[in-house]
This record gives C-alpha cells, structure tokens and sequence, in this order.
C-alpha cells in the first residue's frame, strides 16, 4: 500500500493558473515514477505549494516533478490521513 505524502514548495509569485499547468505536466508523469498527484493547494500570498501524493517512497515524487517541470519541493512529510 502506497504512503501519503506532503510536499511543500517555496515559489515566490506563484500563481493558482501557473500550478495547475505545473499539476498538469505531474499528471503526464506520475505513471512513469509509481506515484499518483492527489491533490494541491495554493497560497499565492505567501509564495507556498502543497502537494499530496501517494506514492512507494518520498524521493519518487520529488522526481517526477523533476521530469515534470524542474519545481522540486523544498519540504515532503510523510503524513496520516484523518477523518
């Protein structure tokens, strides 16, 4: 069973329609690095990405957004889903 993850990025001006063009180049590697791009959050304001990612091991994701787009995170916690 894959693990839950949470990657934070640093990226000053960033903005919500430049992250889902980024989510979307995630999307059309993920299969290639075993991981599924659930989710992501914006804070334009503060310049901070967030990323949830199920994924074997928290090196994968930060590789496909390598391949994806160059935006590797600064942060990735492994994290427990609560209801």
């Amino acid at each position: 069973m894959k693990k839950l993850y949470m990657d934070v990025h640093t990226i000053a001006g960033a903005t919500a329609d430049a992250v889902a063009g980024a989510h979307a180049e995630d999307l059309k590697v993920q299969h290639k690095h075993g991981v599924e791009f659930v989710k992501y959050w914006v804070d334009e304001k503060a310049g901070k990405v967030f990323c949830l990612i199920r994924a074997d091991d928290a090196l994968s994701p930060v590789e496909a957004h390598r391949e994806a787009h160059g935006l590797v995170p600064d942060e990735i916690y492994e994290v427990t889903e609560g209801e």
